[in-house]
């Protein structure tokens, strides 16, 4: 029984310790480092660049030369093969010309050591497929930076959240408070018989209320802490605090969306690959240029290297026609590329009806906490007005309660609408963001 109690003991003090950690401070300029550093999508968006340079290093194949050696061991009583084999080995003699044996050779091997080289010299359609891939590299570098700022929006977005978080979670302890000390107020008047059980319970109903809405907004600090070490690539189960957070739109507002952004510039390249693509496709119908060389040693025994042979010669090749292809190639990328001029014109519209929303949800947030402003300093008057009277059995347990629900309530809506206007501000440099 000692040692149960103590082993209980242990892990009563180790759960303890657990429930009893402290949460940990963050800036949001140390979070959007952590994120920029280790955010997975930032991650996977470079290895898509890592890529698209990968599949540029292979198109150097288009001028340099390619090499192979092979080791073929053969055998055949093929008569015209057969006596290739001899001539290739450099040992025909008299007798092998005897037409009973070249009729019927027998068994005949050859050990073929072959080394081919293949050079290219002009070819203007794989030109073009270089210049392609060169665009595409580009075209990947630009959506990792436009991931990296999107990865910003989101940091920043869940600060400001975490931020509102703890803002209702203060002016909920507030409200508690107060109600708390309604209750004690109501509780000692009804011990004393001056009033009746149910202002008492409808006190204790507000308590629990307030209590309940303490122990959501908690849990959704908690959540919000997860989002945030998500983002920032960091173990899961930390409490993070804020700072407090100050955003504004800069002097110069900016009204139309920016062409020259990472997204919008990245669409533009892409259209730019279509010409390219293009232009390759033609080029197909000109004539191709490309060297080869061969060198060979032919041996009736393994590993024998004793007749070596050599031919090497320049390939001009010409596809004349290949059924339309070509053509129909053409047509199609140049639909494709009419399709993408659609969406970049469509992708532009959209940018700039969310860049107005944006400037109004600004606006209407900014004239709502103003408006919000006035309304809590009259809660608040009229909340120590009634508490007063209320402690000279002058109003309602009601009214009182309604006065520090409606007083709690507008300091809520007022740290949602600051959290509204630096969200429409975050979205704003988001959409305004150029290279």
């Amino acid at each position: 029984m000692k040692v149960i109690a103590v082993i209980l003991l242990i892990s009563a003090s180790f759960f303890s310790t657990q429930a009893q950690v402290s949460p940990t401070p963050i800036q949001l300029s140390e979070a959007l480092e952590l994120a920029q550093k280790a955010n997975q999508q930032i991650r996977l968006a470079k290895i898509d660049e890592q890529i698209a340079g990968a599949n540029l290093k292979q198109t150097e194949a288009i001028w340099l030369p390619q090499l192979n050696l092979s080791y073929t061991a053969m055998n055949t009583n093929n008569p015209l093969n057969a006596f290739g084999f001899k001539l290739q080995q450099a040992n025909v003699t008299a007798a092998d010309f005897n037409p009973a044996l070249l009729n019927n050779p027998g068994a005949t091997p050859n050990y073929l050591t072959q080394l081919s080289l293949q050079q290219p010299i002009v070819n203007m359609d794989m030109l073009y497929m270089r210049k392609a891939a060169e665009k595409q590299t580009e075209v990947l570098s630009l959506q990792t930076k436009r991931t990296v700022e999107a990865v910003k929006l989101q940091v920043t977005q869940v600060y400001l959240n975490l931020q509102f978080l703890y803002a209702a979670e203060a002016v909920t302890k507030t409200a508690l408070t107060t109600v708390q000390s309604i209750y004690s107020f109501t509780k000692n008047r009804f011990d004393q018989g001056l009033m009746q059980k149910s202002d008492l319970l409808n006190v204790e109903v507000q308590v629990k209320n307030a209590e309940t809405q303490l122990n959501d907004i908690q849990s959704k600090i908690a959540s919000a802490s997860d989002q945030l070490g998500l983002l920032m690539n960091q173990p899961k189960g930390i409490i993070y605090t804020t700072n407090t957070v100050v955003l504004a739109l800069p002097t110069s507002i900016v009204k139309t969306i920016p062409t020259n952004r990472s997204d919008i510039k990245a669409m533009e390249t892409g259209l730019g690959i279509y010409d390219i693509a293009i232009k390759g496709t033609k080029m197909s119908w000109l004539p191709r240029l490309n060297a080869f060389a061969n060198y060979q040693l032919n041996d009736k025994k393994a590993l024998g290297f004793k007749a070596g042979s050599y031919f090497a010669g320049v390939q001009l090749s010409w596809d004349i026609l290949k059924g339309n292809q070509t053509k129909n190639k053409a047509a199609t990328q140049i639909i494709e590329k009419s399709k993408l001029k659609e969406q970049y014109n469509s992708r532009l519209d959209q940018e700039q009806v969310a860049l107005q929303s944006a400037l109004r949800n600004l606006k209407d947030a900014q004239y709502k906490y103003g408006q919000l402003q006035k309304s809590i300093e009259q809660a608040e008057e009229a909340l120590r007005i009634l508490q007063n009277r209320y402690q000279q059995g002058l109003v309602s347990t009601n009214d009182i309660l309604l006065a520090q629900t409606q007083l709690a309530q507008q300091k809520l809506m007022q740290a949602e609408a600051k959290l509204a206007e630096y969200s429409a501000i975050n979205y704003y440099d988001f959409l305004t963001t150029v290279q």
